[in-house]
């Protein structure tokens, strides 16, 4: 097959290449490759000519050994299924190409942003666009598809993708045997963001010996808790080059990514889960336009942290678009690990004459206290009365005291679930339904948010509570998912988006009504922990983790996921806790946003002095903890519950002046935890928070922690010279 170039563009230090084959007129497929290294390509072979395919039938051959991905993946339902023993595992171009043909491609670029417009048509009277723009400021790539029929007849499409890329690796002539390593992150329930490597080799992804068989690997999440079993990230290293490819997906529900080979090279591709993955089929009528989930994609050749890193460029927070409580990484306590779902009024009043002036900004009133049956154990969701024993003169009295000593007052809600016992029960015709009966799991039955009367309703009991009880923060809660979807449209897969379509417009509708309010996004922590909802959202609760051993190594996962500024992390403090103890929690919280509950108001003398020195520490490094890079050290060992070993992250202000290292020491911990210094500056040690004074030190360019003791932790902060 011959390989031309049929047109290339600089983004940023992205050079991106479209490759087409020269003999038809087909879509090119897109290659990414670091500008730095955009000159060192291998000349890679055409044919194969191992001896078991040279001893072939003459008129067999030659055998190519490679082939074209395709910039869109894209399935039409009634076309040829796909070959290369691939149906029901993919539907990839590679192995079925849908007749795409390359219509049109441009460049518009304006003072801050340039997009590339691809057109491709289909014999289906399809039109396609695909963009791929790069924003000024951003080291990641944004990637979306937009279908429109432009026929007179219904299309049915079964998948689209948002984003596919090709051509990995072009540093190798031949199919990179043992060089190529696949980077994903596992989640689970109070275990987000678990990093695997894999071989390629070890996924069974080799390409076979002819090419006639299609190898792939297709992952994702089915339901309304996308980041369930994977987050949507993914990242490809070619480990002889130190090359890195890497793509994430901004979606709230069924996903799916593919590593497809059947040639030398790889390809990768990602979009809402097609309907053989997640049950997703739609009708396009005439003249109707589709637009794919954004996805963002990049390539580096300073290592997967820095991949991942580059594609949380675009979910970082302008300042022009931030509440303006939200501009130094403000700290947070919530009251859940405080009353356990028990809040009143005189509880949080004093809490809040605890909490004034220590410089905690907000005060969050979690579950419990809305109005419930005596036999609920917890919040009955749907009515959302406030519960007039906890709170007897309304939750604007207790709003107003908690503003009086300086603190932003905040809410839990659970709005998009509805629990038996309330009224809301009774609404059955606004209610998701699967088979023509209302989807139940669990206790929860949940809101059908492409209803307009459900908007109506939650304005009502939701903004408009918030607006009259002077509330400025919300938690938003979400504890079950829907799973493959619900009635409505002409698949499951397309209800559940059009229904999560609805709940992000309401979402939107709460900002534009309350400009003020700080939003924070969990759904049992983590399980909403993916682009979209982290873009949407101030700030996001990356697991429900409260007390347990592993949050230094769940809130290093995070770091590389989404930005500094919007990782929430508990730290639980109990009056029974050693001073070692109080310094593991606290500085674990140095990676992300601090949340502080538990025993606040009980704490000794030593106990709240310490934890007023780290509060006022995390507020004076906040501005440079917000945009600083991020690197981690050390080892854990394969258990999250049982860790063994230490760990320690380095963050680099962005000026390079300043480095802040968070260490922990686990069970078993090494002799030595060691940190790398940037070489081109001497160092200072200026600050230490631990249960010792003298825990760090420096030996030439290393930071170094001699014999830390198990189950400890702390913060060191160093200057440079220049």
């Amino acid at each position: 097959m011959p390989v031309e170039t049929f047109s290339q563009f600089q983004l940023g230090d992205i050079l991106v290449r479209y490759r087409i084959d020269s003999t038809r007129n087909s879509a090119p497929e897109i290659q990414l490759l670091p500008l730095s290294r955009s000159q060192e390509l291998a000349t890679q072979r055409e044919f194969l000519d191992a001896p078991s395919v040279v001893s072939l039938p003459e008129k067999w051959l030659p055998l190519p050994a490679g082939n074209l991905s395709p910039l869109v993946q894209l399935r039409i339902a009634g076309e040829l299924a796909p070959g290369g023993f691939s149906y029901g595992r993919t539907s990839h171009g590679v192995a079925a190409p849908t007749a795409l043909s390359l219509k049109d491609q441009e460049k518009v670029s304006t003072a801050d942003a340039t997009c590339i417009r691809t057109t491709l048509a289909t014999t289906n009277s399809i039109s396609i666009l695909h963009e791929l723009s790069h924003l000024k400021g951003e080291r990641a790539l944004r990637c979306r598809t937009t279908l429109r029929n432009v026929g007179t007849d219904t299309v049915t499409v079964e998948a689209l993708s948002s984003f596919s890329l090709g051509g990995i690796t072009p540093y190798a002539t031949d199919d990179a045997a043992g060089r190529l390593k696949v980077h994903r992150f596992r989640s689970a329930w109070s275990g987000e963001g678990r990093a695997c490597k894999d071989s390629i080799e070890k996924l069974h992804l080799e390409r076979s010996w002819s090419g006639a068989s299609l190898q792939c690997e297709r992952f994702g999440s089915v339901g309304s808790m996308p980041v369930r079993g994977w987050h949507p990230w993914l990242a490809i290293e070619d480990q002889s080059e130190g090359v890195i490819w890497a793509a994430s997906l901004a979606h709230p529900g069924s996903w799916q990514m593919e590593i497809v080979r059947q040639g030398d090279q790889l390809a990768i591709s990602g979009g809402q889960a097609d309907f053989e993955f997640g049950h997703w089929k739609k009708d396009l009528l005439p003249d109707e336009s589709y637009q794919s989930p954004e996805a963002f994609i990049t390539v580096t050749t300073d290592g997967v942290e820095s991949a991942a890193e580059r594609l949380a460029d675009p979910l970082r927070q302008p300042a022009s678009k931030r509440a303006a409580s939200e501009e130094n990484l403000p700290i947070v306590f919530n009251e859940w690990c405080t009353s356990w779902g028990n809040p009143n009024h005189q509880n949080i009043v004093e809490l809040a004459q605890k909490l004034s002036g220590t410089g905690i900004r907000y005060l969050v009133i979690d579950d419990g206290w809305a109005q419930r049956s005596p036999q609920a154990l917890l919040q009955e969701n749907g009515d959302w009365i406030v519960c007039p024993k906890a709170f007897p003169k309304g939750l604007k009295s207790t709003t107003d005291a908690v503003r009086d000593q300086g603190l932003i007052p905040g809410i839990w809600f659970e709005f998009e679930v509805v629990n038996e016992g309330t009224e809301a029960w009774e609404q059955v015709e606004h209610f998701l339904k699967r088979d023509g009966k209302p989807l139940q799991v669990g206790t929860r039955r949940f809101w059908d948010f492409r209803d307009p009367w459900v908007h109506e309703y939650l304005t009502e009991k939701v903004t408009k509570l918030l607006k009259e009880s002077g509330i400025g923060y919300l938690k938003v809660d979400y504890n079950d998912t829907i799973g493959l979807g619900c009635d409505g449209a002409e698949s499951l897969g397309e209800g559940l988006r059009q229904h999560l379509e609805g709940v992000q417009r309401f979402f939107r509708s709460l900002r534009k009504a309350i400009p003020t309010l700080v939003i924070e996004n969990c759904s049992s922590g983590g399980h909403r922990f993916e682009p979209s909802m982290v873009a949407l959202t101030d700030l996001t609760s990356i697991t429900d983790a409260h007390e347990t051993p592993d949050i230094p190594i769940i809130s290093a996962n995070a770091l590389q996921i989404s930005p500094v500024s919007k990782n929430l992390i508990w730290a639980v403090l109990r009056d029974s806790d050693s001073m070692q103890r109080i310094c593991y929690s606290l500085s674990a919280t140095f990676l992300g946003r601090m949340c502080l509950s538990g025993d606040i108001a009980r704490l000794n003398e030593e106990q709240w002095t310490f934890t007023r020195r780290a509060i006022q520490l995390y507020n004076e490094l906040a501005p440079t903890l917000r945009d600083a890079s991020f690197r981690r050290f050390g080892s854990w060992g394969d258990s999250y519950q049982h860790p063994k070993g230490g760990q320690a992250v380095r963050a680099t202000a962005a000026d390079g002046n300043t480095l802040v290292v968070v260490w922990h020491a686990f069970e078993n911990p090494p002799s030595e935890l060691r940190v790398p210094l940037p070489t081109d500056s001497a160092w200072t040690l200026v600050e230490e928070l631990s249960e010792h004074s003298d825990t760090a030190k420096i030996e030439g360019t290393t930071l170094q922690f001699e014999k830390p003791t198990a189950w400890s932790g702390g913060v060191v902060v160093l200057k440079s010279s220049r």
